[in-house]
């Protein structure tokens, strides 16, 4: 079985997708990423269309749990928030995350069918994180992002004028995303 470009030239580990609310269908990044490496595995949430913090961060600890040793996080949106409000509370280690695109509960454009993400964590995470955020993601302002990472001790990307960084902004595999998971990887 051969192994993943994902992880090439890096100790093995276990790449754990954290998609947002309705789940990451099969043109998203997250989706693609999964295509291409056996060892990743998908969160599963009991209901991707009513998202509740504490049953999202829950399946979080689950998927965690069976993962095993090594994992490193790719969350998207709404899976931002669960992996922070999931840090807050845990005792289990994980090697790292990629948050992209973290959604503002606050904002005039978060979904009102979702529950308990608010207030957002504001503390340091145990774990190195890179946020990427988008400068005209509908859902979560620059600003909104750039606290967040200040917040969570995260490395901030802006990579411009990328709507919500999802399928709708056509980047395909989004290599630059690769990238950056690679450079946390890497350390």
């Amino acid at each position: 079985m051969s192994r993943c470009a994902l992880f090439a030239n890096t100790k093995p580990r276990h790449i754990l997708i954290v998609p947002g609310i309705g789940n990451s269908g099969p043109e998203h990044w997250q989706s693609l990423w999964q295509s291409e490496d056996q060892s990743a595995l998908r969160v599963q949430q009991r209901d991707w269309d009513h998202p509740v913090c504490t049953q999202w961060c829950a399946a979080l600890d689950d998927s965690i749990a069976r993962a095993g040793h090594d994992v490193i996080i790719a969350a998207h949106s709404l899976g931002c928030l669960t992996v922070a409000h999931w840090a807050m509370t845990t005792s289990k280690a994980i090697s790292g995350a990629l948050l992209v695109a973290p959604p503002d509960p606050d904002g005039p454009s978060f979904p009102v069918e979702v529950s308990g993400f608010a207030p957002v964590p504001s503390l340091k995470l145990k774990f190195p994180t890179i946020l990427v955020a988008s400068a005209d993601d509908p859902y979560g302002s620059l600003e909104f992002a750039k606290h967040c990472a200040d917040s969570w001790g995260s490395r901030f990307v802006n990579v411009g004028p990328a709507g919500h960084i999802n399928a709708s902004s056509g980047l395909g595999r989004w290599e630059q995303g690769r990238r950056l998971l690679q450079d946390l990887l890497a350390g």
